[in-house]
């Protein structure tokens, strides 16, 4: 099986673990950064911001071209798509007219753009030329399947940690506060200020944050990524959970990511949350930022014996659910053979 997927090649790109453990799987795949060629050119200059907004840049059509280059290079049977606001339509009825089937991942909500950078019109106007599509978000599926008469597979978020790095991650000393890793937007902010006003300290890690917070109770640290954003997960006593607008009853990268390494995560009381993990024993949930803040004060006055039982919980549902990436792809995987056959 050839599969040529669209999207980034980024450290903190899921594509990567795709395209990895499809890999071990016997698949040849081919990684086409089309998101890499437009945001070298975007973020270049004001002028190529400027020329962009104004549709007068030539970008998308180079990337038209690169991307027609390499799939008659590779010969793929699936064409899969992530996200796919840099590749126009044309391009992919194109591929489709070669008999190439198409598929489609959105690690964003293709109805409710919440950024720039959460989704464009390349991505809605491309919905109806996939033969498969793959959602993290079960009312999405749900869209998807009634008004577009999609065939849509769920595939949630994971997580990548392999077992050194997990025991690294274990052997750290505690930090007796609560955490937030991931960059700020009004509401986030509104959110962390009012659990600070309760006295609650809290060490933020992302891009901006003085720009949005100023209390005495909130520490700014830079953005981690790598092993440092494993260890960070882990060391701290409890892990904020915070939903965009666009995934307010679904889950989030986090959702797997925190309990994975053992840390105890904080977060919105969704459907989908419930459907992965049991509050108050692997994970804890709140319904508003009052509740937020009562659960904080309980859990940062827990036994260390309490804790380390709901980490310990945390860590076994993770893994006996099999909610890792490996795991995610062979749904992946066995979605695609089905498509082929």
């Amino acid at each position: 099986m050839r599969i040529f997927i669209v999207g980034s090649d980024k450290i903190y790109a899921i594509e990567n673990y795709y395209k990895k453990y499809l890999e071990e799987l016997g698949a040849e795949v081919f990684l086409f950064t089309a998101q890499n060629y437009f945001y070298e050119y975007y973020n270049r200059s004001i002028f190529n911001k400027i020329l962009y907004r104004a549709s007068l840049s030539g970008i998308m059509r180079k990337i038209e071209r690169l991307f027609m280059q390499n799939v008659n290079q590779f010969k793929p049977d699936v064409i899969w798509i992530f996200k796919g606001m840099e590749i126009r339509p044309a391009a992919l009825a194109w591929a489709k007219n070669r008999n190439v089937k198409l598929a489609n991942y959105n690690p964003d909500n293709p109805f409710i753009f919440s950024g720039r950078g959460s989704g464009n019109s390349n991505v809605t106007r491309s919905i109806s030329l996939y033969d498969l599509q793959f959602t993290y978000n079960l009312s999405v599926k749900e869209k998807l399947e009634r008004e577009y008469l999609s065939k849509v597979v769920f595939l949630p978020f994971g997580f990548d940690l392999d077992d050194r790095l997990f025991e690294i991650c274990v052997n750290q000393d505690e930090i007796l506060k609560l955490c937030f890793a991931g960059n700020p937007d009004k509401e986030r902010a509104a959110f962390i200020e009012a659990m600070a006003l309760a006295g609650i300290q809290i060490d933020v890690f992302g891009n901006d944050w003085k720009k949005f917070v100023n209390n005495e109770a909130i520490t700014v640290h830079p953005p981690v990524y790598g092993d440092d954003f494993w260890k960070i997960l882990r060391r701290y006593r409890l892990q904020l959970n915070l939903m965009r607008p666009h995934n307010e009853d679904s889950h989030n990268m986090r959702t797997f990511e925190v309990p994975a390494v053992g840390g105890i995560m904080l977060a919105p009381d969704t459907k989908e949350h419930r459907l992965f993990f049991n509050d108050k024993q692997e994970v804890y949930f709140f319904s508003d930022p009052q509740d937020a803040i009562n659960k904080t004060k309980i859990v940062m006055g827990m036994s260390k014996n309490d804790i380390e039982k709901i980490r310990l919980s945390a860590r076994l549902r993770s893994l006996a659910s099999g909610y890792s990436y490996k795991n995610r792809t062979d749904t992946v995987f066995q979605s695609f053979k089905n498509l082929l056959s």
